[in-house]
């Protein structure tokens, strides 16, 4: 038997227990039912239920979730339809997403397949500072596709994510103090400006 503060009340009668547990106004919860005597510990377990529910919240929060977002190419795509879904793919890698990058063939392109891995060699090499690959490209019935990891790691990522407001935060406190400073040193200028120029009625 253990109580609510952890300490250890040695063996007793379930009664016993039961009569400690409701003078604190506490439950009497069964905590290793296997062991020989089963152990039992005087708790509030409303409470207990609520801080396993916010610890599971919370290591769901700490855990990375996988996404894999798919970019679809054609093999005649012209160079500024390929920029941007490059630049797609830029942008969910620095999302710290998976990209699977899938070309098509359609009827007689299936005698063109070099041509669409011509085309995912060039943006595996296109990419490759901000990207690992995880599977070269192969193709699978008419459809062709690699994919691409991200290279820096979540953790990694908010780092920078931190950084970069940081640096941010500290640019813009610098242009308002810079602002006030110009502010402040016109001030005494004006000051003086005011007291140089003839007041009405002041002249005879």
């Amino acid at each position: 038997m253990i109580d609510d503060e952890g300490a250890q009340l040695g063996i007793m009668q379930p009664f016993e227990a039961l009569k400690k547990a409701r003078e604190k106004n506490l439950d009497l919860v069964e905590i290793s039912p296997t062991a020989q005597p089963p152990v039992c510990r005087i708790m509030d377990y409303g409470k207990y239920l609520y801080q396993q529910e916010k610890k599971e919240r919370e290591a769901k929060k700490h855990q990375t979730k996988i996404v894999v977002k798919e970019v679809k190419f054609r093999i005649n795509v012209d160079d500024h339809d390929y920029e941007t879904k490059k630049n797609h793919v830029l942008r969910f890698l620095d999302d710290g997403d998976k990209v699977k990058a899938t070309i098509f063939f359609r009827g007689r392109e299936m005698t063109r397949t070099g041509l669409g891995r011509q085309i995912l060699e060039r943006l595996i090499k296109d990419v490759e500072p901000q990207s690992i690959v995880e599977f070269r490209p192969r193709q699978e019935g008419n459809t062709l596709h690699a994919i691409l990891a991200p290279k820096k790691s979540a953790v990694e990522r908010e780092k920078e994510k931190a950084k970069e407001a940081k640096q941010k935060a500290k640019q813009e406190r610098m242009e308002k103090e810079k602002v006030l400073g110009l502010e402040k040193a016109k001030q005494p200028a004006q000051a003086a400006a005011a007291a140089q120029a003839p007041h009405p009625g002041s002249q005879a």
